[in-house]
């Protein structure tokens, strides 16, 4: 019996990876590393709380899903709201930094498939 995933396969949903992809597995795999490498230099950007905060959150938000990673997404685009109306956001840092490494996580399983 196979022993289940170490990363939730929901951290990425796959059937709406594929359609955007059109099925494409290179594509897939192209556009997987991409948002990768995006996503952890967006977090690190954010570390630092840098004017254009909101803006980076909303870029993370719409690449996050395009792919279907919806948790990031959702994480990110709280904290864009919090950041435009001047909030404290440094727990929605933290929720959006968790919900990236799953996918990270995710995206790495994928990828050494």
């Amino acid at each position: 019996m196979a022993s289940p995933p170490l990363v939730p396969e929901f951290a990425i949903d796959q059937a709406h990876l594929e359609r955007m992809t059109l099925g494409d597995v290179a594509l897939e795999r192209e556009v997987l590393r991409m948002f990768s490498a995006q996503a952890a230099s967006v977090v690190a950007l954010l570390a630092s709380w840098p004017d254009d905060a909101a803006v980076l959150a909303h870029t993370l938000k719409g690449s996050a899903r395009a792919i279907g990673a919806f948790a990031v997404a959702d994480a990110a685009g709280e904290l864009e709201d919090v950041i435009r109306q001047n909030g404290d956001a440094a727990d929605l840092l933290e929720a959006l930094e968790a919900a990236v490494d799953l996918a990270r996580d995710a995206i790495a399983d994928r990828l050494e498939r």
